[in-house]
């Protein structure tokens, strides 16, 4: 600490944190809408800050602590309380546990991550990371309100969404699971990529710019589904590599 601390990195991720404490202050006013965007914001920095943090051969410890404690605000405790304010407080205690499910799934998958950095999770991620989960829960609120309205929106956060409650329980389960996710941090900016690989960046582009919601909705599902399968079919080829291996022994 007496050497100073990276301003550009740590600057990157103290905005993720000031737009996960906005949407904090945005579902206390009861607008979810803003909450959402302002989670989607704050992934944006925590992208920001990790690469800057690579590229400047800049990252420290203490950055990764503070980029932990940063995530936490805005990918734990903030959709938590969006999540909650917006539909889970209508199921009295059960909505109230599953938040606080979704925010402590989100601590130990922090907490791991850090120990795991550079041997288990070089590459892809252990379980489902902390800002995958947080953009699917602020995708559902974006997408609620744009395809039914405002009104009706209202009526659906008003009533018992067991749909929205079951979502934040499997999300969090995710979290904490061994299960193998994909994230940004596998594109290495540094290395040249075949030509179809920005192609399908700008097409990625092109439809988020053409209906918003509807992009984050699709994008957030197929994550996880995409996610799901490819944890399928990595069960399914190891054990039948085992079947075989037991055959072979026979």
């Amino acid at each position: 600490m007496k050497k100073g601390v990276y301003l550009l990195p740590n600057g990157l991720t103290l905005c993720g944190m000031f737009f996960g404490f906005y949407s904090i202050l945005s579902s206390f006013n009861g607008n979810y809408v803003h909450a959402s965007w302002s989670i989607y914001i704050a992934i944006v920095f925590d992208g920001l800050d990790g690469w800057a943090a690579r590229l400047t051969h800049s990252t420290t410890r203490f950055g990764i602590e503070l980029d932990s404690l940063s995530d936490l605000v805005a990918f734990g405790v903030a959709p938590a309380v969006m999540v909650f304010g917006w539909t889970l407080n209508s199921f009295g205690r059960l909505g109230w546990a599953a938040s606080f499910l979704f925010v402590s799934s989100g601590a130990l998958r922090l907490a791991r991550y850090n120990i795991q950095m550079g041997s288990a999770e070089k590459k892809a991620f252990t379980g489902m990371p902390i800002p995958g989960a947080a953009a699917v829960l602020a995708a559902m609120v974006i997408f609620y309100d744009y395809m039914w309205g405002l009104k009706v929106h209202c009526i659906i956060g008003s009533e018992k969404d067991y749909f929205i409650l079951i979502l934040t329980i499997v999300l969090a389960v995710l979290m904490i699971s061994t299960l193998r996710f994909h994230g940004a941090k596998e594109l290495d900016l540094k290395e040249r990529k075949p030509f179809w690989v920005l192609i399908i960046i700008m097409t990625i582009l092109v439809i988020i710019l053409m209906n918003p919601p509807i992009a984050f909705f699709i994008f957030a599902v197929s994550y996880v589904g995409i996610g799901l399968v490819e944890n399928i079919w990595l069960f399914y080829r190891k054990h039948k590599k085992g079947n075989d291996n037991v055959k072979t022994d026979n």
